[in-house]
Order: structure tokens, then C-alpha cells, then sequence
């Protein structure tokens, strides 16, 4: 790895991930952390049902994709969509076993009867990010059970930070935005909405800008909202551009202003209402 020689340096391919995550699942589910929602199995009572008694319906309501599971007979086979998809289903379903009994006839096992969805989260969410970290695609969990695509590299404090105000309308937009620029499969339409509901929180701080910003830069950031196909569609639009590297600096410049301007109004005592 030091040296570069390492093949894998730069992380593995979807196939070696999807072995992997098939071995942490069967592991998991050896261990009992699926069994509160998918039952178990007893050598005299063969299956005994969960919660949910059909993951594969469960799976086809909520995902609405078919042959996802069994996982054993179907991971080889899944696309990256996929897999973030099992894995954020997953996510709802697993629990730590805390407590049982003992069925000892033919070593049988446990029988599990008490479960923490809250410590079996945190066990899963470990794994799976151990595992996403070996991608060679930015990916991770997130502690909801969201894949998210990772922060470039510079811009993780950022996304990171928590929003400097108790206004839940100004936070709840910014949460929106981070989750909709973030996730799995966002669209080039998802991240233009992330980055329209950041210029809405602009546009809501706007009476406080004074002082805090130069009055040409509160222009162009609002030029650049109004006129470049990002909050309004009409034939005045300017849309002749990369959409891919505009949004993305869009979104962490109106980010980070915001951040600027409230961290500015905290500090000068001031609090950030319209």
C-alpha cells in the first residue's frame, strides 16, 4: 500500500464487495441480528417467524424490487443499486439479541426473545462502513441508514458541522439539501433542488446580510440562483454550462455562506429570523 503496488490500493470492485457483504450478512444472521424480524430456526420446530414473515414481499413492497432476496442465491447478481438498497433495508431490520433460551437438544442454539434495535444498529452500521470503505467508490452509511456518497475530500467539516441556529426552518432545509446532494442515486435534478433550497435559506436570511456580506457578493450569489437554471425555468435562464461541477460548487458555496452568515449574527448576538 505504501509503495503503490498493491493492486487494491485504490479499493475493490463491486464483485469483491458484494462477496463481502454477503459473508458480514451470514455472520450477523448466524449471530441472531435478523432474528427478531426474520425468525429463526429450531431443530424440532424448523422455521419459527419474526416479525416479518415474508422479507421477500416485505422487500418487494418497500424497495419494489424483485429477486433481492435470498440474499445467498441473489448477491452475486446485484448492481451497486442494488446493494445499497439491501443494505438500507437491512438496516430497519436488524437487532442485537440480549436475551434467551438455551435449546440444547442436538446443539440447536439460542432461541433469542429480547432485542436492541439501537445496539444492533451500531454493530451493522460499523460493519457496513468497514466494508464501504474498501469501495472504490465513496460511499457510506450514514447513522439514519442511508448510503451517502462521501464528502470530497476538503469539504468533510462542512457537511459535518452542526447548523449554528435553534430555527428549525433554516435546519430542516439544510438537512433536506445535504441528504438530497448526498444520496445514493441523486439525480442531476436532486442535486439542482439541494442547491434551490439552499439559496431559499439565503433568500430567507437576506434582511440580515447587511454587514455581514459585501453587498456585490449578496448580488451575485442571488444572480447566479435566479439566472442559471437553478430556482426558475424561462427562456432567460443561462443553462449552457457543466451542470455536474457548477452544482457542486453552487452547493458548497451557498453552504458555506450560510454558515458564515449565521455564525456572524451568533456572534454579534443577533438571532437569525426573517
Amino acid at each position: 500500500m505504501r509503495t503503490g503496488k498493491n493492486n487494491n490500493s485504490e479499493g475493490f470492485d463491486l464483485l469483491d464487495i458484494l462477496k463481502l457483504f454477503s459473508e458480514i450478512y451470514d455472520e450477523l444472521r448466524s449471530d441472531g441480528y435478523f432474528d427478531e424480524y426474520f425468525g429463526g430456526y429450531c431443530i424440532d420446530a424448523g422455521h419459527m417467524d419474526g416479525i416479518i414473515a415474508s422479507p421477500e414481499r416485505d422487500i418487494l413492497l418497500k424497495v419494489r424490487k424483485k429477486y433481492l432476496w435470498p440474499i445467498k442465491d441473489n448477491f452475486c447478481n446485484y448492481n451497486e443499486d442494488d446493494l445499497f438498497d439491501i443494505i438500507e433495508y437491512l438496516f430497519t431490520t436488524v437487532s442485537k439479541p440480549i436475551d434467551g433460551t438455551l435449546h440444547s437438544y442436538n446443539q440447536c442454539g439460542m432461541h433469542w426473545e429480547t432485542f436492541s434495535k439501537n445496539e444492533g444498529e451500531k454493530v451493522f452500521f460499523d460493519k457496513i462502513n468497514a466494508l464501504l470503505n474498501l469501495y472504490k467508490e465513496p460511499f457510506e452509511l450514514s447513522q439514519s441508514g442511508e448510503i451517502l456518497r462521501r464528502p470530497e475530500k476538503g469539504f468533510e467539516l462542512i457537511l459535518q458541522a452542526d447548523t449554528p441556529t435553534d430555527d428549525q426552518n433554516i435546519r430542516t432545509r439544510i438537512d433536506s439539501a445535504i441528504a438530497k446532494y448526498r444520496r445514493h442515486g441523486s439525480t442531476l435534478d436532486d442535486r439542482r433542488q439541494a442547491v434551490r433550497d439552499l439559496a431559499d435559506v439565503l433568500e430567507y436570511l437576506r434582511p440580515q446580510m447587511d454587514g455581514v456580506i459585501h453587498k456585490k457578493d449578496e448580488s451575485d450569489l442571488f444572480n447566479i440562483a435566479n439566472n442559471f437554471s437553478i430556482r426558475h425555468h424561462n427562456k432567460q435562464q443561462k443553462a449552457d454550462y457543466d451542470a455536474n461541477l457548477w452544482l457542486s460548487w453552487m452547493f458548497y458555496i451557498n453552504l458555506s455562506t450560510i454558515h458564515l452568515i449565521l455564525r456572524k449574527l451568533n456572534h454579534d448576538g443577533k438571532k437569525a429570523v426573517s
